[in-house]
């Protein structure tokens, strides 16, 4: 075999420093795009990466450096311009910009996914109350676009159809929103108490009630059912890692349920790695189950605001 040179070891350099961002940023993510074929497992980590570095500028080793939120704010600027010229250029001298660009390149998508994200990235620098239709917008850029993305690294080479992709970026929009929405919840001591941060219209998170966590659970149950419905219907090379992250979700959301609302302003919600591992080998040869709830009556609970229909 021949030693690759040029552009093509340029490529496999960058796509391996989006790796070891995977590897070493995300246990759950991680582990479940493993069970995937390798070009999806190279997409999805090379998308993940390019997400995590710019969640990183707006509130993680940006922040501890001493950066303040006008310079962030210019980084995820930068940032972004230069996620977009590296697309339509096919070149970026960032590594992780490169390999984000190239996945995005080989797979179809560009800025009507990553402006929405950057958005909802800048967004966080501005640690105000949500309302309804901005809690909507930002969960569609945090969340659904990144959805999207991997979904597009999922259905590469396949044939147009409209009514399928129509159901499964239905269900890629779902399951992102349920994701974020779990996060929300699981990172309520963060969020608020360290970042000001207040995603749920009509909610005060320092005296988040039993009743309104509930109401929460209910609508993220209901993306969770949602995105649950495509998952047998995806292809072999990405479908066991859905149905493992959905599985992962619905085990957090089940956690959720169990713990008191006034715990989780000081406690980070988390699955077992032990357990992560059943689930995971679960996932791998069964077929995504709705998720097991106890809503709340309908009478007794409203629509959380920003729910994707």
């Amino acid at each position: 075999m021949t030693a690759a040179t040029g552009l093509a070891l340029y490529d496999r350099t960058a796509h391996l420093g989006s790796a070891q961002v995977i590897s070493h940023y995300s246990t759950s993510f991680g582990l479940a795009s493993r069970l995937c074929s390798r070009p999806v497992r190279d997409h999805l980590a090379d998308i993940y990466a390019l997400v995590r570095i710019a969640d990183e500028i707006v509130d993680g080793p940006a922040e501890e450096a001493g950066l303040a939120p006008v310079e962030r704010r210019a980084m995820l600027d930068a940032l972004e311009v230069e996620t977009e010229q590296a697309i339509a250029r096919g070149y970026s001298s960032n590594l992780v910009v490169h390999a984000f660009a190239r996945t995005a390149r080989t797979t179809g998508f560009g800025r009507e996914l990553t402006r929405p994200f950057f958005a909802s990235m800048r967004r966080d620098l501005d640690p105000v109350d949500f309302d309804e239709a901005e809690l909507r917008e930002y969960i569609h850029g945090s969340a659904e676009v990144v959805g999207l993305m991997c979904l597009r690294a999922f259905s590469e080479g396949l044939p147009d159809d409209a009514e399928r992709d129509a159901r499964w970026q239905r269900g890629a929009r779902h399951l992102g929103a349920a994701f974020q929405k779990v996060n929300f919840l699981r990172d309520l001591a963060d969020d608020y108490g360290s970042l000001g941060r207040r995603y749920f219209p009509g909610i005060d998170p320092a005296h988040l009630s039993e009743a309104d966590k509930l109401r929460l659970l209910d609508d993220l149950d209901r993306d969770l059912a949602i995105a649950g419905e495509v998952i047998a219907e995806l292809p072999s090379g990405c479908r066991r890692a859905v149905a493992a992250a959905h599985a992962l979700f619905s085990a957090l959301s089940a956690r959720l349920r169990r713990t008191p609302a006034r715990e989780l302003l000081t406690t980070r919600i988390r699955v077992p790695t032990p357990q992560k591992l059943v689930l995971l080998a679960r996932a791998a040869g069964t077929r995504p189950r709705r998720p097991a709830t106890t809503p709340t009556p309908a009478a007794d609970r409203a629509p959380l605001p920003g729910a994707p229909a």
